[in-house]
């Protein structure tokens, strides 16, 4: 099979993995044996970690000369950077947070009321959150389907391309764990497709400054946790999917900028040896 057929091939078995087991374990766990909230929110939690399932699966196929041990090394290898940590979660937390002020001006309530505890403790929502997508997904997306996809079409374009692949991955859950079944949820899957082919693309930025999934994973938690405590309804969704783009296409062009000076900065110093 060849190197592009096993990606794909990688894709679809990430899809079927997590339709198959929430169409399997989440539902016979409700359906036949009428779970607990905390339960399916666990098994919920299972089915986030197809992705790397699949990676589990195929790893001979997708990387026959490279150990796995030596593949995790390489994805966890960069530098750990307080800065951009700190950057990354802030865009992401401040992505939301504006999101929720500005639907809080345009409906005239107050901010606090979108926000609720709900059934669990803030730890047990935190751990919920943090072993769901943050760990469950990123050695997939990021670890093995980033790479593959900026060498085939290049980092803008592969960015763009597996963030929608990540979003449709979702799609079952758009029908059955949305409250948005009338005319909205054209707005709810808009939003959706927009927000996270932003958040891929915001992700890979801070992986191309360092090489370390830890980062994607930060993100990956700072997106999800408020999630954990939102009463929201389509209008939050519909400013999201303007707010997030704005967010992505700015540390994009920051970033392009980087880069570009980098290297006039690398030519200059080639010319000054040359001279020399």
């Amino acid at each position: 099979m060849g190197k592009m057929n096993i990606m794909w091939g990688y894709v679809i078995l990430s899809y079927g993995l997590f339709w198959g087991l929430v169409l399997v374990l989440c539902g016979t766990a409700s359906m036949v044996f009428h779970a607990s909230p905390l339960t399916m929110r666990i098994l919920s939690d299972i089915t986030a970690w197809s992705p790397t399932f699949a990676v589990f699966i195929l790893y001979k196929k997708l990387k026959p000369n490279t150990k796995f041990i030596d593949f995790l090394k390489n994805c966890f290898h960069g530098q750990l950077k307080i800065s951009l940590f700190l950057i990354s979660g802030l865009i992401m937390l401040g992505g939301t947070f504006s999101t929720v002020g500005i639907v809080s001006l345009l409906e005239g309530k107050p901010f606090k009321n979108y926000f609720s505890l709900g059934g669990y403790s803030f730890m047990v929502s935190f751990f919920l959150s943090l072993f769901s997508g943050p760990t469950g997904e990123e050695l997939g997306w990021r670890g093995y389907l980033r790479p593959e996809m900026n060498r085939k079409y290049g980092f803008l374009k592969g960015s763009i391309i597996q963030g929608i692949v990540w979003a449709f991955w979702h799609t079952l859950l758009w029908f059955i764990d949305s409250e948005f079944l009338d005319w909205r949820i054209i707005i709810y899957i808009l939003s959706n497709v927009i927000v996270i082919t932003s958040i891929a693309l915001i992700m890979n930025i801070f992986l191309e400054i360092e090489e370390n999934l830890l980062y994607s994973i930060w993100i990956h938690f700072c997106f999800n946790l408020p999630y954990s405590f939102l009463k929201v309804g389509i209008s939050y969704y519909a400013v999201m999917c303007i707010i997030f783009p704005i967010l992505a296409c700015a540390l994009y062009f920051y970033y392009q900028k980087i880069i570009i000076k980098k290297d006039e900065e690398k030519n200059n110093s080639n010319n000054e040896i040359v001279i020399v």
